[in-house]
């Protein structure tokens, strides 16, 4: 998998992936730290906030900014959304009012949305090799699992010598170091098609792709099975862990991180998959694997009251976590196959869109309904998850023809 790091342009490509990945972990820590200082005892409320304008972003400006460049260099909007992204982590420090928080966390995270989606469209440019390719979408999600388990552990140390505010610099630091290894970075250009389009067309054009193209049919429904098995995990983990076995930070930490591991170990290990068994079958087993670990979910939730111990939740999380590798790391593999280099960058961004959609629909679920019943959260959650991977085998069959299996 290391081996496609050989191509200079992509790794520095994959380098500033990763240091902007460690800057936003920072920027995570650092802000819950700043909530509490503003509000108080209702931080939890002011980051959930952030977190949903964060989502607002993602998907409702996504499309938009997507179709406002993408005429303009590659180079040049990747660029251009770090330094903005590094000035709103440099005015966070600076806020005295919670309304400051969210002005600056919705300009960053826009920038986020304007980066994410090119840079993904720019590795197949560069990387033209599909066996290569899948090995860097591998290496992408081992980039993400990492992250989520290393920026916590950095901050903590830094925390033990610097205050939180120093946090945002190692933000900004990142997002920067990001933008300077774009700059020297070789990317080909964008490719034109000769047919120039309405902005507005630009902007559904994706979703227009999406829409008529049975993969990415299937590759919707997936991405509500992810949804529903992650906002099990990132909402009612505090839940478990916390308010119904009584346990300290660290078990959160451990619930996450088993998350992670799960996750990495199959990244790790996807490439391998993806030969054997194929993109589509690839995913559709981590589908199953997703289904699966709701149901044991729900049988631990339900068993809660018979006094069964909390290790078990780290065994279900370890599952889900590797469900949701086995279909996001390869699904970028169907972006490609039903896009060119005129389209591309307007086919990821809708990913990007849609698959964020999904969330805003599982994290409710999970989370209010959640508070309610604790079961019926898992129970919906596996519903909906088992529907979507029933409806989504059928319509991959339709996709067979495209010899994505």
């Amino acid at each position: 998998m290391l081996t496609v790091l050989r191509d200079r342009s992509y790794r520095k490509l994959f380098t500033a992936q990763v240091i902007a990945l460690l800057g936003t972990g920072m920027l995570t820590v650092a802000l819950g730290l700043l909530a509490f200082e503003l509000a108080g005892e209702n931080a939890g409320a002011v980051v959930g906030t952030a977190l949903t304008i964060k989502m607002v972003a993602y998907v409702g400006l996504a499309p938009i900014i997507a179709a406002a460049v993408d005429r303009l260099p590659r180079k040049t909007v990747m660029i251009g959304a770090d330094v903005v992204r590094a000035l709103m982590a440099l005015g966070l420090p600076f806020v005295t009012e919670v309304w400051q928080i969210y002005v600056l966390i919705f300009l960053l995270q826009s920038a986020s949305a304007t980066f994410t989606p090119t840079f993904q469209s720019t590795i197949p440019s560069i990387l033209t090799d599909e066996g290569d390719y899948t090995k860097a979408l591998s290496l992408s999600r081992l980039a993400y699992d990492l992250e989520a388990i290393v920026s916590p552990i950095v901050a903590a140390a830094l925390l033990t010598v610097i205050s939180y505010s120093n946090l945002f610099a190692a933000t900004v630091i990142g997002f920067l170091g990001s933008a300077t290894l774009v700059l020297s970075t070789a990317i080909p250009p964008r490719a034109v098609g000769p047919v120039a389009m309405s902005f507005w067309r630009r902007t559904i054009e994706g979703v227009r792709i999406f829409a008529r193209t049975p993969s990415l049919r299937f590759l919707m429904l997936m991405n509500v099975v992810v949804a529903s098995g992650t906002a099990l995990v990132l909402v009612n983990s505090v839940v478990y862990i916390k308010s119904v076995f009584a346990l300290g930070d660290s078990a959160l930490a451990v619930a996450y991180a088993a998350y992670g591991i799960g996750s990495l170990l199959v990244a790790l290990n996807t490439p391998r998959l993806v030969d054997r068994l194929g993109v589509a079958r690839t995913m559709r087993a981590g589908a199953v694997v997703i289904v699966a670990g709701l149901a044991a979910a729900l049988v631990f939730t339900i068993a809660i009251g018979a006094g069964i111990a909390w290790w078990p939740l780290l065994v279900v999380w370890a599952v889900l976590g590797a469900g949701t590798s086995l279909i996001n790391t390869p699904s970028a593999r169907l972006l490609l196959a039903a896009s060119d280099e005129g389209n591309r960058t307007l086919v990821y961004t809708a990913q990007f869109s849609l698959s964020h959609a999904c969330f805003l629909i599982g994290y409710p679920v999970a989370g209010w309904l959640g508070a309610q019943s604790l079961a019926g959260a898992v129970l919906a959650l596996l519903v909906g998850g088992a529907i979507a991977a029933m409806v989504g085998r059928r319509v991959e069959v339709r996709a067979e023809s495209l010899a994505l299996r």
